[in-house]
């Protein structure tokens, strides 16, 4: 029964993706297609409309439409550019000091938005008239830019983490959070790695001279306020003062008074936020509710028993297992968004790398990290193109600049993989994991 249910779950959803049916209704029907193949209609329309309402009517799920408010509330609200001078002020005598702030920016900006294609736009934009003034080339900027842009979707506050964390059956928030430093920062220092080097053997050099540190204190002075907002949210939920909802919900008090007192949100602007963040919370909402029904069909039918008897018969070694599943998590985010690749695969995969002793929080942030990936390569890679229309040059031109970007991205994920540290040090460190 089980293989039959997820045959019946793989073909339908492919047919209606390739049909152009969204994702949120692709996953409800092919969900509703396998239990029709099991119980009568009656009570497989009855069960999906049940399974549809238990998925949206969590309380913890209310984190995410705040954090989205919070998340466009900052893209407004003018933070890019003082970003940028704090990291140039920093790193700005690195070889290719323009290439490196884009990612140190990208790494902060898409923290603090939530999202990597509002970085690659945004740091992108204040980047692109230097890099044009001192000759770089357009498309290693373009690469740069779009490669860096989604090490901020592992840095919390994170609505992936928070996805996987009720994916999961309610894996620790904080300590996701506190996981999801040290990849999202790792990928971020490959991405630099590499602007180093390929600004070098093109010449571009960094700023000449002593360094400056009067610049220095007056980019952190401009920036503080912004980074605060990382404080005081990440620290209030992983020290137990708030929960992940209610911190959202300061970061969206801190982020209007931020962006009022910057100038850059009025009542017309803060308006179409408000919509645009409903909108996009409604279609995220809704498609964890649908997707709680391919979870409820997948419990009832045994298939991660049966994916997981399967793999673990093909191969008794865990690094085997890790491998391929990386391969079908690079795979599937080729063409697949974050979120639901991410409610498709977590009751699939964590029961088998439970099943070999793996942390549920160093599953996560393998499985987020392989498909942040999937944001930056074609033949989707919506960030990818984004940063490519910024940069305004062409993937064909940018492409050869990828590879060594993904090479020492792909090297970030076998440490994030088969080194658990990497993930679960600081969870340990500061007791939040025992």
């Amino acid at each position: 029964m089980a293989w039959n249910a997820l045959w019946t779950i793989l073909g339908v959803m492919l047919v209606f993706l390739a049909l152009g049916v969204p994702i949120s209704y692709s996953i409800g029907i092919s969900s509703l297609a396998a239990i029709l193949a099991t119980v009568s209609a009656d009570a497989a329309v009855v069960t999906a409309a049940q399974r549809i309402f238990v998925g949206m009517s969590r309380f913890s799920l209310t984190a995410i439409p705040f954090f989205i408010l919070a998340g466009n509330l900052m893209n407004q609200g003018g933070i890019a550019g003082r970003l940028v001078d704090l990291v140039l002020a920093v790193l700005g005598r690195l070889p290719g000091s323009l290439l490196v702030a884009n990612v140190g920016a990208n790494a902060l900006f898409g923290a603090i938005s939530g999202s990597a294609s509002a970085a690659a736009a945004a740091v992108g934009s204040m980047v692109r008239d230097g890099e044009e003034e001192q000759g770089y080339d357009p498309a290693l900027c373009a690469a740069s830019n779009g490669a860096s842009a989604p090490s901020g979707l592992l840095i919390p506050p994170s609505n992936a983490l928070i996805t996987y964390s009720l994916a999961a059956g309610g894996v620790s928030v904080s300590a996701l959070f506190l996981a999801g430093y040290v990849p999202g920062i790792l990928w971020a220092a490959c991405c630099i790695a590499v602007a180093v080097a390929a600004a070098g053997r093109k010449g571009y050099r960094g700023a000449a001279g002593k360094y400056d540190w009067k610049n220095l204190g007056r980019a952190a002075l401009r920036a503080i306020p912004s980074l605060t907002l990382i404080v005081v949210v990440i620290g209030g939920i992983i020290a137990g003062i708030f929960t992940a909802t209610e911190g959202a919900a300061i970061a969206v008090l801190y982020a209007l008074v931020l962006g009022i007192c910057y100038g850059n949100i009025t009542v017309r602007s803060f308006w179409r936020i408000v919509t645009d963040s409903a909108r996009m919370s409604g279609m995220v909402v809704f498609l964890i509710g649908v997707s709680n029904i391919l979870g409820w069909v997948m419990a009832f039918t045994q298939i991660p028993q049966a994916v997981s008897a399967a793999l673990l018969g093909f191969t008794s070694s865990p690094a085997a297992l890790l491998l391929i599943m990386n391969a079908v998590l690079l795979l599937a985010g080729t063409f697949m968004d974050v979120t639901p690749a991410i409610l498709i695969f977590t009751p699939l995969f964590l029961p088998v790398v439970e099943a070999f002793g793996m942390h549920p929080v160093q599953f996560g942030l393998i499985l987020v990290y392989n498909l942040c990936i999937g944001n930056i390569t074609p033949p989707v890679g919506n960030t990818l193109f984004v940063a490519i229309k910024v940069g305004k040059t062409s993937l064909s031109e940018v492409m050869p600049y990828m590879l060594w970007y993904y090479g020492a991205i792909l090297s970030g994920l076998l440490l994030v993989t088969f080194v658990p540290a990497v993930s679960l040090g600081l969870p340990w460190l500061t007791g939040v994991l025992k």
